[in-house]
C-alpha cells in the first residue's frame, strides 16, 4: 500500500509540474519580409508574440514559427494545424462570414499601393494607363482584390520571391512597378535610405488589409485568452510604441 501511495504522489507531482509549465502555442506565419518579420528575430510579428508572452495569459506561452504559405494554408484547410496563425484576413481563407475559423480583431492595418518611378505620369482611374508594363508581385500569392484593376490596366505580372526582391528590381529598373503593402514599401525605403522623391506610391482600389490572428475552433481556449488582449491594443501605449519602430 505504501508503494502505491508513493507512486500516486509522484504522479500527482508530475501532473502539477506539467500544469505549471503550461501550454506552448505555436504561432505560424508565412511572412518573410520586413517589417513583419526581420532576419535578426525582430519585426512586428515577433514583437506581437513577445507582447503576448509578457501578458502571462493563463500559463500560455507563444512561439513564432515560419511555414511556407501553401503548406500553411493546406494545414489550416485540412484542420491539421497544431497552433494559430498571425497576420491573416478572413477573405484569404474564404471565410468572410468568420464561421470556419475564429478571428481576433485586427492588431494592424495597411493598404496595398503601387510603386512607380517618380517621373512616370500615371492616372489611377484611366484604364490601360499601364498597358504592357510589368508589375512585381510575390510568387505563389493571389491578389483577388486587385485582379480586375490589373486586367483593366493591362499590367503584366512579374513574380519574385518576396516584396523586397521586387522593390530591388524596381530600383534597378528591371520591373516597371511593384504592388505591395504600404508598410512594407515605406520600411524598405527607410532601411535602404531611398529618397522619397525616387518613387511615387499610390493606394490601390483594394480592401483594407487587416492583420488578425486566425484560430482553429479546436483552440477556442487560446482564442478566449488572446482575443480580449488584441481588442485593447489600440489603447495600449506599450503596443503603440512597438509599432512606431517600424513606421
Amino acid at each position: 500500500m505504501k508503494m502505491s501511495l508513493t507512486a500516486l504522489a509522484i504522479l500527482c507531482l508530475g501532473v502539477l509540474h506539467g500544469a505549471a509549465r503550461g501550454e506552448v502555442v505555436n504561432v505560424y506565419t508565412s511572412a518573410r519580409v520586413a517589417p513583419l518579420v526581420i532576419g535578426d528575430g525582430g519585426g512586428i510579428y515577433s514583437d506581437m508574440v513577445a507582447y503576448l508572452n509578457r501578458k502571462q495569459l493563463g500559463q500560455l506561452s507563444f512561439k513564432l514559427i515560419y511555414l511556407p504559405r501553401k503548406r500553411l494554408q493546406l494545414q489550416v484547410e485540412r484542420g491539421e494545424l497544431d497552433g494559430i496563425v498571425i497576420g491573416m484576413m478572413p477573405h484569404w481563407f474564404d471565410d468572410a462570414a468568420q464561421k470556419k475559423y475564429l478571428w481576433t480583431a485586427p492588431f494592424d492595418t495597411d493598404r496595398y499601393v503601387i510603386v512607380l518611378p517618380a517621373g512616370q505620369a500615371f492616372n489611377m482611374s484611366k484604364p490601360g494607363a499601364l498597358a504592357g508594363r510589368t508589375v512585381g508581385m510575390v510568387l505563389g500569392y493571389s491578389y483577388p482584390d486587385l485582379e480586375d484593376w490589373m486586367h483593366q490596366q493591362g499590367l503584366v505580372r512579374s513574380d519574385a520571391a518576396s516584396d523586397d526582391h521586387n522593390l530591388e528590381k524596381l530600383r534597378l529598373g528591371r520591373v516597371d512597378s511593384v504592388a505591395a503593402a504600404g508598410a512594407i514599401v515605406r520600411y524598405y525605403m527607410k532601411v535602404h535610405a531611398i529618397d522619397a522623391g525616387k518613387f511615387q506610391l499610390q493606394e490601390l482600389p483594394s480592401q483594407l488589409t487587416e492583420r488578425r490572428f486566425l484560430v482553429p475552433h479546436s483552440k477556442v481556449l487560446v482564442y478566449d485568452r488572446i482575443a480580449p488582449v488584441i481588442r485593447q491594443l489600440k489603447d495600449d501605449p506599450e503596443w503603440q510604441r512597438l509599432k512606431a519602430k517600424y513606421e
